[in-house]
């Protein structure tokens, strides 16, 4: 087990080490556009350069893989926003990937939706047996989905699933021919203009069930570069505090919706439905000081059962290194 941890007067003197021995003179981190979060405000005005005194090269992609395949060359140093399944594919063929921060919760932004004419609750699941189910098979829609049937003790193979992407099961659930559909963004916003959630964000995340991004690193940079490293996480953790106090919402929104390459209205809409989490709730025994590493063996063990992936790791918890978040709650 690989969790790498600072403690003690260690973990205070990462906030003060200088770059004097600093050899990389620019830093490469891949995001998303259109996938609005705090960090770019600090992207767009130069505070991360500023912070970590090097040239930051920010490239967008657009797949988790393609940023896997990226930092496993080289190009890349830090992935913002990575999902789940690219990291645990990677993980799973041997790529050295470390989580060192979770760069958003959006568990009101996934999840699944029962058609209105059902007329069943939380307190109903059982009816669902038998029913059609549309919903992106090996993904973590798909994961959720497993895991919301597997908490009401609704067993899934009673039913049919089709494969769908996000829009076009939204689609076949407006018209009546999908009982139950799952998927995120704007295609979960139209299924509920038909149907109904079985368990809102924070219910899911009360019992386990999670969706949340990554952010990632190559083994080989976390051990070389722990201080950019840290002072990174520390920087996004800080973009993330002034999100979250709401002063400075009209402020940072359009700037954040201008890198997104979205209106602000827009921007909103996707940025609500994320949480940000401070590094001690990051570090507690729901999130990456516990629970997700258990997360991590469980979406293995689906892409392994589905066929996507030949094998899987013994743990996950080997590819997570707290040391950054550490650095940057005891600042």
């Amino acid at each position: 087990m690989k969790i790498r941890c600072l403690t003690g007067p260690m973990a205070l003197l990462t906030s003060f080490t200088a770059h004097a021995a600093v050899a990389q003179d620019t830093l490469t981190v891949a995001y998303f556009q259109e996938w609005p979060m705090p960090f770019q405000y600090a992207k767009s005005k130069g505070l991360y350069d500023e912070k970590l005194g090097v040239k930051l090269n920010w490239v967008a992609f657009d797949s988790g893989t393609a940023m896997s395949a990226a930092m496993a060359a080289g190009d890349v140093q830090i992935a913002v926003s990575q999902g789940v399944p690219p990291f645990v594919v990677a993980t799973s063929a041997g790529q050295d990937l470390q989580v060192v921060d979770i760069a958003a919760s959006y568990s009101d932004n996934d999840n699944c939706v029962v058609a209105s004419r059902l007329e069943i609750d939380k307190g109903s699941v059982g009816e669902l047996a038998g029913a059609r189910v549309a919903l992106p098979v090996g993904t973590i829609a798909h994961y959720g989905f497993l895991q919301q049937m597997a908490h009401f003790g609704v067993d899934p193979a009673g039913m049919t699933i089709v494969d769908m992407a996000p829009a076009e099961a939204a689609a076949a659930f407006e018209q009546g021919s999908i009982d139950m559909a799952c998927g995120w963004g704007g295609a979960l916003n139209r299924m509920k203009e038909n149907g109904n959630v079985l368990l809102s964000g924070d219910e899911k995340e009360a019992a386990g069930i999670l969706a949340f991004d990554l952010t990632t690193t190559s083994g080989s940079f976390a051990a070389e570069q722990p201080q950019l490293l840290a002072d990174f996480v520390a920087m996004t953790a800080e973009m993330n505090a002034m999100w979250n106090a709401g002063d400075k919402r009209d402020e940072m929104l359009p700037v954040i919706a201008q890198d997104a390459g979205m209106d602000p209205d827009a921007a909103a809409s996707v940025i609500d439905n994320f949480k940000f989490l401070s590094p001690k709730q990051q570090l507690s025994e729901d999130w990456l000081g516990g629970r997700v590493t258990s997360y991590f063996d469980g979406v293995a063990s689906m892409f392994h059962d589905l066929g996507s992936i030949p094998s899987v790791q013994g743990s996950y918890a080997e590819f997570v290194d707290l040391a950054p978040l550490q650095a940057a709650a005891a600042r």
